[in-house]
């Protein structure tokens, strides 16, 4: 009787989690809904200036004619040269994080100078990657690349040194040696410091590839918006900045989806 009584009540708890979830997402809906028409009805009344702050109506006819001058090609760069940035971002980052995980003293050397380097404005090194590198998609790759660097590179070091010390002794007193103790201990210990580390930095790839295309693009969403800017088009770089919202939520719920399979995995071994 006691488990059935158990089982009632659990599921009573998560019928309320399930019902609190759909009133919340309910009333996003209907604020998001009345923020929308309120701004349509301020800028037909004239209460609002629709050429300084655009309106719906503008904005969807926009988006209607974007679908029909190349949007998908403005999406597919920003989107290709997001996912190498971030990749390539997080590949490099997780490998000098093993580099000054094995070496103390590098890490002691280093760690200021990687601190300076992530407090640094990367905008500002924009017209030196310029520079370097040559205008053009390569450029705002490696302006990606150079934002989520350092971050993950801290990340995953500051989880290494913090992984369980008692459990790094224990595998030492069998004789692991330290490639051992990192693929055994130090890197299944830090599965949620990879994941959570991805979750922060696919967001930091997406801002350095828009900072890239604000300085030098011919194609993509911050050219967009910048060109918007230019001809005085409101209702282009309204549309723009909505759609890098909607390209920037997608990025991140795959990040959430690629979690919940890894921990799934996990779970069943």
């Amino acid at each position: 009787m006691r488990k059935k009584n158990i089982s009632a009540d659990r599921k009573i708890y998560l019928g309320k989690i399930k019902k609190e979830k759909i009133i919340i997402l309910i009333t996003q809906i209907l604020l998001l809904l009345a923020i929308i028409i309120a701004w349509e009805v301020a800028a037909n009344l004239g209460f609002i200036d629709s050429f300084i702050t655009s309106q719906p109506s503008r904005i969807l006819n926009t988006f209607l004619n974007l679908s029909s001058n190349g949007l998908l090609e403005h999406i597919g760069v920003t989107c290709t040269e997001t996912i190498i940035g971030f990749l390539s971002g997080a590949f490099l980052g997780v490998i000098i994080a093993i580099i000054l995980w094995s070496s103390k003293f590098l890490s002691r050397v280093l760690e200021p100078f990687l601190v300076v380097l992530n407090s640094l404005p990367k905008v500002a090194l924009g017209p030196v990657i310029i520079i370097w590198v040559g205008a053009g998609m390569p450029a705002i790759i490696v302006m990606g690349l150079a934002i989520s660097l350092i971050v993950t590179t801290l990340q995953i070091l500051n989880g290494f040194e913090n992984t369980d010390k008692e459990k790094i002794k224990m595998v030492q007193t069998f004789g692991a040696n330290k490639f051992q103790i990192l693929t055994k201990v130090i890197i299944p210990a830090n599965i949620s410091t990879f994941i959570n580390s991805l979750k922060i930095n696919i967001g930091l790839s997406l801002v350095g590839v828009i900072s890239g295309e604000f300085l030098v693009s011919k194609a993509g969403i911050g050219y967009l918006i910048v060109y918007g800017g230019q001809v005085f088009k409101l209702d282009l770089v309204m549309a723009s900045v909505i759609l890098l919202g909607l390209v920037a939520a997608i990025m991140y719920q795959s990040i959430v989806i690629l979690e919940k399979i890894i921990l799934k995995t996990n779970k069943f071994k």
